[in-house]
């Protein structure tokens, strides 16, 4: 991960890990049971005991949800069964006031290269994986492997303009994961996405300038070509090797003078037109310029 964002580390933790005590159905730690009241008090109404709180099941299931979503945030760091135990126990005397905050604050620099570590092993396992689908994709009839390393399989050849780099377009599209996951898609949004040819990732950029309109097209993009070593958690781990299907429907007006700079993000990726990032997430990374 080339980047790291203390920021948005422990509000992830504290709320992820929640989420994962409610998906072992852990029950929560006991209140400590209140000392043995006075003789003269045992007679008090049985109605004043204390109830149970009725359980919500929407309630719940809420609670769940936003515990699984947060947690995607943790990827990264690729922890062990007995790791993720110490890291609970963490959450749970934080929770209760028994932790000391100062100290776990103190620690940041080494759960930073904790990160880094993690997220540098993970990239390299995900290129190896990669590299076998692109070898693979790139032996498919038609395909053509560039000299940037993209994977350009034409599907159907269109019959309109090709758009340049200073062009907006507009298109459909599925991305996937190597193991077949799709991540997102136009049809996801219930509309086509409009993109800034030269705005989004590099491998993008250059397929759609070597389409026509009304064609479509199959790329398998490296990840020096997609989001490189920093990925765009969580649905894009890091060194991922990403693949799409693209169909350039037009090429569109240029758009008026934007309020805010900043490069959007390619589709899959919150910034962009096609992908609003999913309740939890970290802000992932804008669309690279190019290598």
């Amino acid at each position: 991960m080339s980047q790291f964002h203390p920021r948005g580390l422990w509000p992830a933790l504290s709320l992820a890990f929640g989420g994962v005590l409610l998906a072992a159905d852990a029950p929560p730690s006991p209140t400590p049971a209140a000392p043995a009241a006075p003789a003269a008090k045992a007679a008090a109404p049985a109605h004043a005991a204390a109830k149970p709180a009725a359980s919500d099941p929407e309630l719940d299931k809420t609670l769940y949800s936003l515990g699984v979503l947060l947690s995607r945030n943790l990827e990264t760091f690729q922890l062990t069964e007995a790791e993720f135990a110490h890291v609970r126990a963490g959450l749970t005397d934080g929770f209760h006031k028994k932790a000391d905050s100062t100290a776990a604050e103190a620690s940041m620099s080494q759960i930073q290269a904790l990160q880094r570590s993690r997220a540098a092993a993970l990239a390299q396992t995900e290129k190896e994986h990669g590299q076998a689908y692109l070898d693979k994709a790139a032996g498919a009839p038609g395909a053509v492997k560039t000299s940037s390393g993209l994977v350009y399989v034409p599907v159907v050849v269109g019959s309109g303009e090709t758009p340049t780099r200073s062009d907006r377009v507009r298109v459909n599209y599925e991305g996937r994961l190597i193991d077949g996951t799709v991540f997102d898609s136009s049809a996801q949004h219930g509309q086509a996405a409009t993109l800034q040819v030269g705005g989004i990732i590099p491998c993008w950029t250059e397929a759609l300038q070597l389409m026509k309109v009304g064609g479509k097209s199959r790329i398998v993009c490296p990840s020096t070509l997609a989001y490189g070593d920093r990925g765009a958690p969580p649905k894009i781990l890091p060194g991922s090797t990403l693949e799409f299907d693209i169909e350039l429907l037009a090429i569109e007006p240029p758009a008026p003078p934007p309020s805010s700079g900043g490069l959007p993000g390619a589709p899959g990726v919150s910034g962009g037109t096609a992908s609003p990032a999913p309740p939890g997430s970290a802000p992932p990374p804008p669309a690279p310029k190019g290598q």
